[in-house]
């Protein structure tokens, strides 16, 4: 298949050929997706009116919900109506906009969240100098500077993908436009496609040891507090950031370095969900349910509502 036009279609495997188990998937799916968007919805609606969530971590988390509800619109919705619909295809242009969109989103995440550990670095190991290394024209350039990286790459990704002519039945192994299995259907090596993914694994691991030194400096710090209460309350605003970074750089990097396997198994299906489904999913959980602030700005909200003022 030498040139790829508006008309041509993408086979996507679902979870299953039963109806019944399509149906469920389709529920589980969408049960997922409403608690992902109400999650993220809330912490944007929240650090939006709480004038106490205006430092720049709450700033950078807010960037973050955004780009997560995002995220799973990108894939989880096709996914639902391919399920209740029994029509597993997707266009070119749908895969093309899935893989363009889905690698903006992640890449950028990827970025704000090592922006995010220099955050909480700067906050616990330079408390005195905190408010000039993190001003409000700094703060603005890192998340800018990631999102323009996110686009730059995603653009560099989508066009290698789609520059190899493809061969055979055009099946995507996947529930969604994956790159490695797109990457299975080209008639000729990709060499610069490879490219590609050798540099942004190579950023991704660059940015993973920035976080671990981070946060090895930060741990180190907080050992020495002799407040208890203030140990207590840096482990709870860090360790969920160091879990939610570990999750989506551990499953992306495994899923896009081990070899193809020549037949589907419901492994792979799983290991996509762990960097597609579940980080937006758990972001909102992992950020707010141990932070006190955002526990105290919900239950504002909440007696504003029950008990409005005259």
């Amino acid at each position: 298949m030498d040139n790829f036009t508006s008309g041509t279609t993408f086979f996507l495997m679902g979870f299953s050929d039963v109806r019944e188990i399509q149906i469920l998937h389709a529920v589980l799916f969408l049960i997922i997706y409403l608690a992902a968007l109400l999650g993220n919805l809330l912490i944007i609606t929240l650090i939006a009116k709480d004038h106490r969530l205006r430092s720049p971590m709450y700033y950078f988390l807010k960037n973050l919900s955004f780009l997560d509800l995002c995220l799973i619109s990108i894939t989880v919705p096709k996914s639902i109506a391919n399920s209740l619909t029994n029509h597993n295809t997707i266009s070119f242009l749908g895969c093309v906009s899935q893989v363009l969109f889905f690698f903006f989103l992640a890449s950028t995440e990827v970025a704000l969240l090592t922006v995010m550990s220099f955050d909480r670095y700067a906050a616990i190991c330079h408390p005195l100098r905190y408010e000039s290394i993190m001003s409000p024209g700094a703060c603005a350039q890192m998340a800018i500077s990631s999102w323009l990286s996110g686009g730059l790459y995603s653009i560099l990704h989508t066009a290698s993908t789609f520059s190899a002519p493809m061969c055979g039945p055009l099946l995507v192994r996947q529930f969604f436009c994956d790159v490695p299995q797109l990457l299975s259907l080209s008639c000729s090596y990709n060499i610069g496609e490879f490219i590609v993914i050798g540099i942004s694994l190579v950023l991704d691991f660059t940015c993973f040891v920035f976080i671990d030194i981070s946060y090895l400096k930060i741990f180190a710090t907080v050992l020495k507090m002799p407040s208890r209460e203030g140990r207590s309350k840096a482990f709870s605003t860090c360790l969920p950031h160091l879990i939610a970074v570990t999750l989506v750089i551990s499953s992306a990097s495994f899923a896009y370095l081990r070899p193809l396997p020549k037949s589907p198994s419901v492994f792979d299906l799983l290991v996509s969900l762990l960097y597609t489904v579940v980080p937006p999913t758990v972001n909102p959980l992992i950020y707010s349910l141990r932070n006190r602030d955002m526990k105290a700005a919900l239950r504002k909200l909440l007696m504003s509502r029950h008990c409005p003022s005259d």
